[in-house]
C-alpha cells in the first residue's frame, strides 16, 4: 500500500506488505523489508538496509549523511534489523566510512527526537527515550535504557541492562547492570528493578550488588585496587559479574563511577 503523494526512487527495494503513507520520501539504495510501516512524512536515505516489521512515525529521518566533518563523500551505510519502532522526529545517520556501517539490532524503541549518530552500534531491546542523543561511535548493549535528554559523548560504551537518569551527561563508559545519573554522571546503584523484570535470579542480583559495592561505592578508591578486591570474592565466579569485570578492564575511556 503506497500513498500516491509519496516519492520512491526506482532503485529502492520494497518487501511484501509494506505500507507507505502520505508524503514519504525513499531515496536511492534503500531496501525495506517485509511488513514495514511508514506512517507519513518519513524520509529514508540510502545506502540503507532495513529488516522486517519496522515502524516509522511522522518526520522520522533515517539514513541521512553523517555529520562527521571527516566524511569525504564515499558511499557509507546503515543497517537496521527487525521489529524496531522509530517515533516522531527520530534521526539515524549512516556511517562515516564504508568499512563500518551504523548498525541497529532488533526490537528497539526510539522515542521522539531520539538521535543515533554515525557509526553507532546499537544492540537489541534498547529503549531511547525522548531527546536521548548518541554521538558518533557509541556502542549500546542489549536491554539498555537511555532516558530522556541524556547526551552520550562519542566513543562511549553503554553496558547491557543499564539505565541512565533523565538529563544525564555521559562522558565515560556506563557499566552494565547499573543505574547512572547526573551531570556529570556517576554510578548510583544496581539496576535491580530492571534485572528483576528481565528474569535475573536472586543469586545473580545478590552477586551484582556485591560487585557494585566493591567497584563503585568508594569512588575515591583506585579502580585497579577495587577490581582486585572484587576478584578475591565469591561473587567474581558469577557469569554476570565476570562480564562486568571484563567490561571495566576493557574500557578505553574508563567507566562512570
Amino acid at each position: 500500500m503506497i500513498h500516491p503523494t509519496s516519492i520512491i526512487s526506482p532503485t529502492a527495494e520494497l518487501g511484501t506488505d509494506v505500507t507507505i503513507g502520505p508524503y514519504c520520501v525513499i531515496g536511492e539504495g534503500v531496501a525495506i523489508g517485509d511488513r514495514c510501516v511508514l506512517h507519513s512524512h518519513v524520509v529514508i536515505e540510502g545506502p540503507c538496509k532495513i529488516g522486517a516489521d519496522n515502524e516509522f512515525f511522522a518526520f522520522a529521518a533515517i539514513g541521512g549523511r553523517t555529520q562527521d566533518l571527516k566524511y569525504i563523500g564515499e558511499p557509507t551505510y546503515l543497517e537496521i534489523g527487525d521489529h524496531n519502532v522509530f517515533r516522531e522526529n527520530s534521526t539515524v545517520h549512516r556511517g562515516t566510512h564504508a568499512e563500518i556501517p551504523t548498525r541497529i539490532g532488533n526490537h528497539n524503541l526510539f522515542l521522539c527526537y531520539a538521535h543515533v549518530a554515525h557509526d553507532c552500534q546499537v544492540g537489541n531491546h534498547v529503549i531511547m527515550s525522548n531527546n536521548g542523543t548518541l554521538a558518533g561511535h557509541v556502542e549500546v548493549g542489549d536491554y539498555a535504557i537511555v532516558s530522556g535528554l541524556t547526551a552520550v559523548h562519542q566513543f562511549c560504551r553503554i553496558g547491557e541492562h543499564s539505565i541512565t537518569g533523565g538529563c544525564s551527561k555521559i562522558v565515560q563508559d556506563i557499566p552494565p547492570y547499573m543505574i547512572v545519573d547526573g551531570n556529570p554522571a556517576s554510578t548510583r546503584g544496581l539496576n535491580q528493578v530492571g534485572l528483576q523484570r528481565r528474569g535475573f535470579s536472586e543469586d545473580d542480583i545478590r552477586a551484582l550488588k556485591s560487585a557494585y559495592k566493591k567497584l563503585f561505592l568508594k569512588k575515591d578508591q583506585n579502580m585497579s585496587i577495587a577490581l582486585s578486591s572484587l576478584k578475591a570474592t565469591a561473587a567474581a565466579s558469577n557469569l554476570h559479574v565476570a562480564d562486568l569485570i571484563a567490561f571495566v578492564e576493557n574500557s578505553p575511556r574508563g567507566v562512570t563511577r
